[in-house]
């Protein structure tokens, strides 16, 4: 609804993955060179752990993107499914055509031939599993025997496992420890860097704006740096406070968003990072244990312990 009012094209921060608005803050640059490396190196196994909301599937498009028209890609985006489902899933990917009756047998078969195919035509094919920890553990397993399919030479088949830090918790079980072993690069996705925060707001509402003449410094700097405390700097945490801020400064009819709208849109947003936004001399966290006694912190970094009622 706030579109018109500040002359954007699309919404600027929608929590939808769209690869045109990746950012690439020094994680997530960091990720992409090394899937980009290793994967053009021939490496088999690759892995990205992140947390909740910190791009990964965003991450994994702009993967895609990057690698099209140099590779055959596959994306499965839901991987809680048996070993055979699985395996049907990756078959569609590839345009495999299976014939009926449909067996592993066949079906792994098929998968082999089509994979020794591109192979001889010199491409390599890279499959891309997204919300890893989801995958069940016998279906991890068989990841592992699909990565023996392979030549003298090369990997036929190239696997990229994205998930949250429950996957290395999954993939940690010594049932499945010689999977882990067969993982030559991962890297971590964290949240981005607070200064990184009010450049990634601007650059999201360049790319929303497309073209259009549009002043992109619709947030003030304190307002920034407050969506930045407030998210943690994780990057859905972020879309979700900013947008809620452009609808705030829509309803008062305005075209500069402030630390007040930041703080309303924070305090209807569940998950958010307990700040408290008040001038530096006035700045306080509290904490109160059990017992009643308390420590109060400000920013000048001296501490006085309190006593409250338990």
């Amino acid at each position: 609804m706030y579109l018109g009012h500040f002359s954007l094209r699309e919404a600027p921060f929608s929590i939808t993955p769209d690869s045109s608005f990746f950012y690439p803050h020094e994680g997530a640059q960091a990720a992409l060179n090394m899937l980009l490396v290793a994967l053009r190196s021939g490496e088999g196994f690759l892995k990205i752990v992140g947390e909740v909301g910190c791009g990964k599937t965003v991450l994994c498009r702009q993967l895609l993107k990057t690698l099209q028209g140099e590779c055959v890609t596959a994306y499965i985006p839901n991987p809680d499914m048996g070993p055979d489902d699985l395996l049907m899933a990756l078959s569609a990917e590839l345009n495999i055509d299976l014939v009926p009756p449909l067996s592993r047998h066949g079906a792994l078969n098929a998968l082999r031939d089509c994979l020794l195919r591109h192979a001889a035509e010199g491409r390599r094919v890279i499959v891309c599993i997204d919300e890893a920890q989801a995958i069940p553990l016998r279906t991890l397993e068989s990841l592992r025997l699909l990565s023996n399919l392979e030549t003298e030479k090369r990997k036929l088949l190239q696997l990229v496992l994205l998930g949250q830090p429950e996957l290395d918790t999954n993939l940690a079980r010594p049932e499945i420890r010689q999977l882990m072993q067969r993982i030559t690069f991962s890297e971590y996705l964290g949240p981005m860097r607070a200064e990184r925060v009010p450049v990634y707001l601007v650059h999201r509402l360049s790319t929303a704006a497309a073209g259009v003449q549009t002043d992109v410094q619709i947030f003030e700097p304190d307002a920034a740096r407050a969506i930045a405390r407030f998210s943690g700097g994780v990057p859905r945490m972020i879309n979700v406070l900013a947008h809620k801020c452009l609808m705030l400064a829509y309803g008062e009819n305005v075209h500069r968003v402030s630390v007040s709208h930041v703080q309303l849109a924070a305090s209807d947003t569940p998950g958010v990072v307990a700040v408290v936004l008040l001038p530096w001399w006035r700045r306080v966290w509290r904490w109160r244990g059990s017992a009643g006694v308390g420590i109060t912190r400000t920013d000048t970094g001296l501490h006085k312990p309190t006593r409250g009622k338990a």
